[in-house]
């Protein structure tokens, strides 16, 4: 393996064939390179949906309510399905030991001042356990409690935007902030990974808004979390049976779609996994094209390396070389060309993704990258490859005569 002559014998092979060996080292390196640039493409869809998911719960299911598309049992089509606070109690209650949290949601605008300062914000009206499903992180303070809830507090929780909105350099804890006409104790600032948006948002109980905005029991939204020990068909199971049982509840048509919709991150899982492996199975099969047709070339540079030195080889066998090493030579000079050559398709592909970041952003590509663990495959793949490549005009090139190889011209 580190023979002096034996090196110098193969770069010498090398240099008398320059252009074939550009041309399959070329092939390998460009395999390589489009291999890894739609790995990492791959990989930047993937991050693009893990991140639309990374201010919430990954295993939350949404219930939303609308009017009815049909008529059933005596009802007209067109009907407004209103949830409740007895539907959310239903909802906690019914599915004991599947449900980890839950909470309803209201939503509103508001136009908040404090002193001089002033903006319009989201509202939203939620249970203490919207902080897990929505993975709140609280900065100061405290988050909502089941004392806001049930006494109705005028009690808020802010987000990190509004409180620099509004109170500038001061903290906003236990400060009060007037809300469309109404005073309200600021009792926590949070903050959020999902952006601005989620940082703009003012969180107040939804008996509070209730009894203050219609003194009614509505509620615009309903989500929980599903036992995290659920799997994934399990959990679109679950989902499918709590909208089945609020259709029956509300004398829904079982085929109405727009009347109550269920949806869970599960679901999204799923159908996005699909889409991914189909998109992962075409990378894989292009590269494995392009890796054959870079063993292709390597195998021809090989074989007509060996031809164009038919004599040399008769005389090292007339000398005394054995097959094995002539086997041994061969088969290093496939590996050199074939890792060298891969090495520098891996490092362009990786420049290249490093140069792309986040500049596709718009086309869901983020961040795309390859990890540490397909280098090394990577790796392993290029020295099988350079083995095969070599392997078959080695033993050809080991099978020769020497008084054959002695009268080619």
């Amino acid at each position: 393996m580190f023979d002096r002559d034996r090196w110098r014998e193969i770069f010498e092979a090398i240099s008398k064939n320059k252009l074939r060996t550009f041309l399959s080292g070329f092939t390998v390196a460009l395999g390589i390179l489009i291999f890894t640039i739609l790995l990492g493409m791959g990989n930047g869809l993937l991050n693009s949906f893990l991140s639309s998911f990374v201010d919430d719960a990954q295993n939350v299911i949404f219930i939303r309510s609308g009017n009815t598309s049909k008529a059933y049992k005596g009802f007209q089509e067109n009907r407004r399905i209103q949830f409740k606070n007895e539907d959310f109690e239903f909802i906690k209650t019914n599915y004991l030991g599947k449900v980890e949290f839950a909470t309803p949601r209201i939503y509103r605008n508001g136009l908040a001042k404090y002193d001089k300062e002033s903006g319009s914000y989201s509202i939203r009206a939620v249970h203490p356990d919207h902080q897990y499903l929505e993975k709140t992180i609280m900065m100061k303070g405290r988050y909502l409690n089941e004392e806001d809830i049930n006494d109705r507090t005028k009690n808020i929780v802010i987000g990190r935007l509004v409180e620099k909105d509004l109170f500038k350099n001061e903290s906003a804890l236990g400060k009060i902030l007037n809300v469309d006409g109404i005073a309200y104790k600021v009792v926590g600032v949070f903050q959020d990974s999902g952006g601005d948006n989620e940082e703009r948002i003012i969180y107040m109980s939804y008996k509070t808004v209730q009894l203050l905005f219609g003194n009614n029991d509505h509620l615009d939204q309903i989500n929980i979390s599903y036992n995290i020990g659920m799997g994934t068909e399990q959990a679109i199971s679950f989902s499918k049976q709590i909208e089945k049982d609020l259709k029956e509840k509300f004398k829904v048509a079982p085929d109405d779609q727009s009347a109550i919709r269920v949806s869970s991150f599960a679901e999204d899982i799923k159908e996005t996994m699909v889409i991914l492996g189909g998109i992962y199975l075409v990378i894989f099969i292009v590269g494995i094209g392009t890796l054959i047709s870079g063993i292709i070339g390597i195998g021809n540079i090989m074989t007509f390396s060996i031809k164009e030195r038919t004599k040399e080889l008769g005389i090292r066998k007339a000398l005394g070389a054995t097959p094995r090493s002539i086997i041994g030579m061969v088969l290093q000079e496939s590996i050199l060309i074939t890792s060298v050559a891969g090495y520098l398709g891996l490092v362009l592909g990786i420049l290249a993704l490093k140069l792309i970041g986040n500049n596709l952003e718009e086309f869901f590509i983020l961040n795309p990258r390859v990890d540490t663990t397909v280098i090394v495959i990577a790796t392993i793949t290029l020295i099988l490859a350079g083995l095969l490549a070599g392997y078959i005009p080695a033993r050809r090139a080991a099978k020769i005569k020497p008084i054959v190889a002695l009268r080619d011209e």
